[in-house]
């Protein structure tokens, strides 16, 4: 059994996988601030929340794009599971994939982990489209490169700046708009800010397909794609496993390469 752990802007996602198998899913909230004793403490009590024996845990799996946490991180799983192995989502991992990008080095361990599951589990072409604190698309071609893809402002990010800066329009919930011409304030703006981002998907989900040339499977994943996804016109997967799933891939092949090197 290994521990899969994917630290995003937002929050942190963790889970125990064992024989592929998912086991539970948490989240944690990302906190730049809490020290390492904090982040032992929470992953102990999340492990035991969901009836996990810790002895039984081989190893670890760290994806993160927030560089602080991830070293008070990795420092709490050296203090939880002592000199366990524990794999870090960057240089000197091998992931498989053929990164045609201006800087490779740029991607983020995220987009990285989410290509590799949906790779394996989907094929190729393929579009990614990842929705927390931002919301990204990644696309992968058919011949399996990932190629490149865009980056825009989260749901909650937009939502945030349009209620802190605007004087007479409060804060909603993440709620399906009844109608696109909303008829008061509030559904006016879950029709803008639902329906509209849905809308945005669908568009650059038809313009990335223009650019490539030919159709492609289209995969969300996050936090905030089971709010979304029903909204498109486009037919997209819904998958909120999506990094457990790379981040045990990557485990596994890593581990496997590792034991073949030292025989």
């Amino acid at each position: 059994m290994i521990l899969a752990i994917d630290i995003g802007n937002s929050n942190i996602t963790l889970g125990c996988i064992d024989n592929d198998r998912i086991l539970f899913e948490a989240r944690m909230a990302t906190d730049l601030i809490k020290t390492s004793d904090q982040y032992c403490a929470e992953l102990k009590n999340m492990l035991e929340l969901f009836r996990t024996n810790i002895s039984q845990i081989e190893g670890t799996i760290i994806s993160s794009v927030v560089p602080p946490v991830l070293n008070s991180v990795r420092t709490a799983i050296a203090k939880l599971l002592g000199e366990r192995r524990c794999l870090i989502v960057g240089p000197g991992l091998k992931t498989g994939l053929d990164i045609r990008i201006d800087n490779p080095a740029q991607v983020g361990s995220d987009l990285i982990v989410a290509a590799v599951a949906g790779i394996r589990e989907y094929g190729a072409p393929l579009i990614i489209i990842d929705m927390g604190t931002a919301t990204t698309m990644f696309v992968i071609d058919r011949s399996g490169s990932c190629i490149g893809g865009c980056i825009c402002p989260g749901v909650k990010i937009s939502l945030e700046a349009l209620t802190e800066r605007t004087a007479q329009l409060p804060g909603i919930s993440l709620d399906s708009p009844r109608r696109i011409i909303g008829r008061n304030t509030v559904d006016s703006m879950r029709s803008g800010v639902m329906a509209g981002t849905a809308s945005m998907l669908d568009g650059m989900i038809e313009r990335m397909e223009q650019e490539l040339g030919y159709p492609a499977k289209v995969v969300a994943t996050g936090g905030i794609a089971k709010f979304i996804t029903p909204l498109c016109r486009r037919n997209i997967i819904l998958d909120p496993d999506m990094l457990l799933k790379g981040l045990n891939i990557l485990y596994k092949n890593n581990v496997k390469a590792d034991r073949l090197r030292s025989v």
